[in-house]
């Protein structure tokens, strides 16, 4: 396949679900540039999960075939450092942003850093182990970021507006997102044992039960909505008096 092919098919999940939750922002939409640097935020972040995980990659070792191992790989040595690298530009850059204003945002954009973290990923393995990587991390491994970037979006669009309770919710989402990514890259590593792939399976459906969950209290929770309404009313013509 040639450079091109294989650079769209890479490139095209995570602008695509980048496009999805853009659209799902119904009530006061982003600024398409700073959506932008959000999802070049997360190419770096994928720089910074890089410099993270080489020294704790050489310190820590990891049997390949042993679960308690591959626990303490998919756990710690991968979930919570990409994570962590995501969560720094999105609760410690955007999170202060003017045009943070509502919680829907933060879905907005810890997807938006999710989906170039994992774009950049996306182009590093399609490129390196060709066209079927490519289509199995379309429907695998991007949709899962996706997932990890609502549940870290829902917890730190809470935060930002339930101030009493901001730090231990900054603390949820860091947490939760390391929990649903852990147990799906857990399953994938230990699938050499018989069937547990389908465990896997199980966990990213699970994430987009929850995530469309997510999605759909953070648009009714949103400030905006009233505001809509009365701009509604106040354009809509009195009836004439009879």
């Amino acid at each position: 396949m040639d450079f091109f092919s294989l650079l769209a098919l890479a490139l095209a999940p995570g602008v695509a679900i980048g496009l999805y939750i853009y659209l799902k922002d119904k009530h006061e939409r982003e600024p398409l540039l700073l959506l932008v640097i959000s999802f070049l935020y997360g190419a770096l972040s994928a720089i910074l999960t890089l410099a993270i995980s080489y020294p704790i990659n050489i310190l820590i070792l990891t049997k390949e075939h042993d679960v308690v191992h591959q626990f303490v790989n998919a756990f710690f040595k991968i979930a919570l450092i990409e994570e962590f690298s995501k969560f720094i530009f999105v609760r410690f850059i955007l999170f202060y942003n003017k045009n943070f204003n509502e919680p829907f945002d933060g879905i907005v954009y810890a997807v938006m850093v999710s989906m170039g973290f994992a774009t950049l990923e996306n182009v590093l393995y399609t490129f390196q182990s060709g066209f079927m990587t490519g289509v199995l991390r379309l429907f695998t491994a991007v949709p899962a970021h996706a997932t990890f970037g609502v549940m870290m979006g829902f917890f730190l669009g809470k935060a930002k507006f339930t101030h009493r309770q901001g730090l231990l919710m900054s603390i949820v989402a860091l947490a939760v997102a390391t929990l649903f990514h852990g147990m799906y890259d857990y399953f994938w590593f230990i699938s050499y044992l018989p069937g547990i792939w389908l465990a896997a399976i199980a966990s990213l459906l699970i994430g987009f039960v929850l995530s469309r969950k997510a999605i759909r209290l953070h648009q009714q929770a949103s400030p905006f909505i009233a505001q809509n309404h009365s701009h509604i009313k106040e354009d809509k013509p009195e009836p004439p008096e009879v």
